[in-house]
C-alpha cells in the first residue's frame, strides 16, 4: 500500500519508480560513444613515452625476467616507427636509432637475429626482427647504415630458409634444432618478416612462401579455424586470425580459404568483450590488420569497439601509459596495443591496404 501512496507532485510513487527505471534502462541500451579522436591519440603519445622511457641503455626491451629481448625489442621498435620516427627524425628517433643498433648487433654469423642463449623461443625474435628492419630499411637514409640492413636482412632470410620445416612451417627453433617441429604462431611471424623483406627489395625465394602457405592450407580445418600444428592440437582464434594476416600480407587476397577463415574468425573475435580464449592481446593483434585490410565498414565498427576497450584499460605510472599483463609482461602488450591503435596512419609499408 506504502508504494501507491501519492507524491507531493500528485504522482503515486510507484509511478515514479517506473519512469526512472524507463530512463534509466533507455540510457544503458544505448552504445557506448567510441573513443573521441584526440583521446586516442593522447593515449597513443603516452604509452609511446612510456615505451621508450623503457627501453634499457643497451638500446633493447624485455619481457618478464628480462626474457625475449630480441622480440621485444622488435615489437617495440615497430610501434615507435608506427608513429612517423625514424632512426633520424621524429620524437622517438633515439629509441628507434637505438633498437635498430641492438638488433644489428644481434645478427649471427648464421643468420639468426637473436641469441638462443637469451631468446627462448628465437624464431620470434627473429620474425619480428626482420619485419622492424625491414621497415626501417625503406627509410633510412644513411648510406653505411642501409648497407649494414641489407646484410643482416639477406642473411636473415637465408637462415628462415634453412629454418623451415619440411612440411612447410617454422617451429619455436629451427628445424634442425627442433627436430622438425611447426607451430602455427611462429610460422605467421616468418612469413610476414619474409614479406617484409621481399618488399623492401631484399630477395626472398618465392618458394619458401609457397611452402608456408601450403602449410597454412594443411592446418586450416573445415569450419575455417587453423589448428596450432600441423601434427594437429584443434582450431585456434588467435592463430586463425594470426594466419588471415599472414595470407594477405603475402598477397593472397583472393585464395579460396580466407572466405571460411573469416568466418571462423569473426565468429570467434568479432565480438571484442569474448576473452573465452587464449592469448586475447595475440589474437587482436593480428585481427585487427585482418579488418584494417578489410576496410569499409566493417573496419570502422571493430575499430570503434578497440579503441573504446584498449582505451579504457590503459594504466598510468610516471613514465605514461601502459598496459598489464601477467605472463609475458607489460612490453608485449603496450607494444602490440599501440601497433593496433596506430593502424590507420598507414605509416609502415607491411600494414598498408
Amino acid at each position: 500500500m506504502a508504494a501507491f501512496l501519492p507524491d507531493r507532485c500528485g504522482w503515486p510513487r510507484a509511478a515514479i519508480v517506473a519512469l526512472f527505471a524507463s530512463v534509466a534502462w533507455l540510457a544503458a541500451s544505448r552504445p557506448v560513444p567510441a573513443a573521441s579522436e584526440a583521446k586516442v591519440e593522447q593515449v597513443v603519445r603516452r604509452g609511446l613515452d612510456w615505451l621508450a622511457a623503457r627501453q634499457s641503455r643497451r638500446g633493447s626491451w624485455s619481457a618478464n625476467d628480462q626474457r625475449y629481448p630480441t622480440a621485444m625489442t622488435a615489437l617495440a621498435g615497430t610501434a615507435l616507427l608506427m608513429e612517423g620516427s625514424t632512426t633520424t627524425q621524429g620524437p622517438y628517433a633515439d629509441a628507434v636509432r637505438q633498437a635498430v643498433d641492438y638488433l644489428a648487433s644481434r645478427s649471427r654469423s648464421n643468420g639468426l637475429i637473436g641469441d638462443p642463449k637469451t631468446d627462448d623461443r628465437y624464431t620470434y625474435g627473429h620474425g619480428f626482427s626482420m619485419l622492424f628492419l625491414s621497415q626501417v630499411l625503406g627509410e633510412e637514409e644513411d648510406e653505411r647504415r642501409r648497407e649494414e640492413l641489407v646484410r643482416v636482412l639477406e642473411r636473415a632470410v637465408e637462415f628462415s630458409g634453412r629454418a623451415q620445416t619440411k612440411d612447410g612451417g617454422w617451429g619455436y627453433v629451427s628445424a634442425k634444432d627442433g627436430n622438425n617441429f611447426d607451430e602455427g604462431s611462429t610460422t605467421i611471424t616468418q612469413v610476414q618478416g619474409l614479406r617484409g623483406c621481399r618488399n623492401a627489395g631484399i630477395p626472398v625465394p618465392r618458394e619458401i612462401i609457397e611452402k608456408a602457405i601450403s602449410y597454412i592450407h594443411r592446418c586450416t580445418m573445415p569450419d575455417g579455424g587453423v589448428q596450432y600444428s600441423s601434427k594437429g592440437g584443434g582450431g585456434r582464434p588467435a592463430i586463425s586470425a594470426a594466419a588471415i594476416a599472414c595470407l594477405f600480407n603475402a598477397g593472397e587476397y583472393d585464395d579460396t580459404h580466407v572466405p571460411r577463415m573469416l568466418d571462423y574468425a569473426e565468429k570467434h573475435l568479432g565480438n571484442i568483450n569474448n576473452n573465452g580464449f587464449g592469448h586475447w592481446h595475440y589474437a587482436h593483434f593480428y585481427y585487427a590488420q585482418v579488418m584494417y585490410r578489410e576496410g569499409g565498414r566493417k573496419w570502422s565498427a571493430y575499430r570503434d569497439q578497440i579503441e573504446k576497450r584498449l582505451v579504457s584499460e590503459a594504466q598510468k605510472d610516471n613514465a605514461g601509459l601502459f598496459w598489464p599483463q601477467g605472463y609475458i609482461g607489460h612490453v608485449y602488450t603496450t607494444a602490440t596495443n599501440l601497433t593496433i591503435l596506430q593502424l590507420d596512419k598507414g605509416a609502415l609499408p607491411i600494414y598498408q591496404r
